[in-house]
């Protein structure tokens, strides 16, 4: 029985035995997640390690828009190296089980409580177990759920999946206004008033633009021009509001769009937000809003004729985000 360090031994540690491909059936799973454990193997430098998800739940209770959005751009960015799927079929799956392969033969298999999220892998947060199983018997699992599951990407997922903003909607369904993104899609929109929330300036000190640094920080010789951060006020990245900096995060903005982004700088405390996979789609995302080219430096005045100086950031839950820039 595993019940510490579960991230490496259950997550890193096998692709130490010769292990190449890892699947999953999760009853459910973050984006978040998935963006992390493919950066930790990429730091160790196993960018051949292939990771294949099934979203046991997603039949019962849906998937959030932040996370479907996560999980597509991570196909997106780190092609056939990650596949998500969604279960379709009753009844739901709340299985955690996860089998290693190499070469497509299976040697590890594990079975337990933890699903394929950061807070499930993080001790401190909370205490999960995981014991090994008979590989064979796990990939035969894994295999009979595939059948009754489809590609986060396949453009028949948002008819057969509902796809709700966040775990709100599960939890408040009266407060919420059905608001058409698509002529195939509902999104539903929760009451984001009624969770904790923090406003950041995106200004200096002196409220003045930051000339090399936050949404400009790519505006020096060598950097893409693109490149930008938001500066988080030390009320804000000395409390526990983000999680802490070596863990990623989903953030859905209010014209939906999804950010996969961590803190960064100041040591460990982690003083500013980035997307990690590449600086630059902060700066592209907040040059687009305000109607600038790409690479365009930002002016104090481009905001202020945009009509707000600052961002609102909600907290869903430790792996989940809603960043307002909207004008009312």
């Amino acid at each position: 029985m595993i019940t510490n360090n579960l991230f490496n031994r259950i997550l890193i540690d096998p692709v130490q035995r010769d292990c190449n491909k890892l699947l999953i059936v999760s009853g459910y799973a973050t984006s978040a997640m998935a963006f992390h454990h493919l950066t930790e193997l990429n730091n160790i430098g196993r960018t051949d390690i292939d990771i294949k998800l099934i979203v046991g739940m997603s039949s019962a209770e849906g998937i959030s828009i932040s996370n479907h959005n996560g999980f597509k751009q991570i196909v997106n960015d780190f092609g056939s190296r990650f596949q998500c799927s969604y279960r379709t079929s009753y009844p739901p799956a709340h299985s955690k089980m996860y089998v290693w392969l190499s070469n497509d033969e299976p040697r590890l298999g594990f079975l337990g409580s933890a699903n394929y999220t950061q807070t499930a892998f993080n001790e401190r947060r909370q205490k999960e177990i995981l014991t090994e199983c008979n590989h064979v018997d796990a990939l035969a699992y894994y295999e009979s759920m595939v059948g009754d599951s489809i590609y986060c990407e396949h453009p028949d997922s948002e008819n057969l999946i509902q796809i709700f903003n966040d775990r709100v909607y599960r939890r408040k369904p009266k407060e919420l206004v059905e608001v058409p993104v698509s002529e195939t899609t509902p999104i539903f929109q929760p009451d984001f008033t009624t969770l904790e929330s923090v406003t950041v300036s995106l200004l200096d000190r002196n409220e003045n633009i930051h000339n090399k640094g936050g949404l400009n920080w790519g505006q020096r010789d060598g950097r893409e021009r693109n490149q930008a951060y938001i500066q988080l006020p030390p009320y804000v990245y000395q409390s526990d509001f983000f999680p802490i900096k070596s863990t990623h995060f989903t953030v859905l903005t209010d014209d939906n769009k999804t950010l996969i982004c961590t803190r960064a700088q100041k040591n460990d405390m982690g003083a500013a937000i980035e997307t990690p996979q590449n600086n630059s789609l902060l700066g592209e995302y907040f040059r687009h809003r305000l109607g600038l080219a790409n690479g365009a430096f930002i002016t104090k005045e481009d905001l202020l004729h945009y009509g707000r100086t600052d961002v609102s950031f909600y907290k869903i839950d430790d792996e989940n985000y809603y960043m307002d820039f909207s004008i009312h």
